[in-house]
């Protein structure tokens, strides 16, 4: 799933910026530059969001950029991230799943010794790939 939160990034005295999400509670990072500050805040985005949807917790919707008391010098910046591709990169434990193909199919396909989980692997993320390009994108969580 595609999100996108706002994040406050506070200037440090070193150069480097703080950043926290208000909403989603412990979600914050920092970096020692603004290249480096979006890019740990696109990291900690995608961990806490992940984990949401793992536990199966309500995900907050995100707040409007202009609700926040702002401290001189601190800005609001949305931070998309997207939990699909984080899985796709990460999460590449094998499950076993159990299918019905009629007989002859098994049959041609054993002598021509077919390693079927593969050809099931490729499969699918054929057509996933082909339905998510197919379709208009999904819109961002909170727009």
């Amino acid at each position: 799933m595609r999100y996108a939160y706002p994040a406050v990034f506070t200037p440090e005295t070193d150069g480097g910026f703080s950043v926290n999400f208000p909403d989603l509670e412990g979600c914050y990072t920092c970096g020692d530059d603004m290249p480096d500050a979006l890019m740990m805040a696109e990291d900690v985005l995608v961990l806490v969001l992940y984990e949401y949807e793992s536990e199966g917790k309500v995900i907050p919707t995100p707040s409007k950029a202009d609700g926040f008391d702002l401290s001189d010098g601190e800005f609001v910046n949305y931070v998309p991230c997207d939990t699909m591709e984080y899985r796709k990169r990460f999460n590449n434990k094998a499950v076993k799943k159990t299918l019905t193909i009629p007989e002859w199919l098994n049959e041609a396909a054993q002598e021509s010794n077919v390693n079927f989980s593969l050809v099931l692997q490729e499969a699918l993320k054929e057509k996933l790939e082909y339905r998510s390009k197919s379709k208009t994108k999904a819109p961002i969580a909170g727009s």
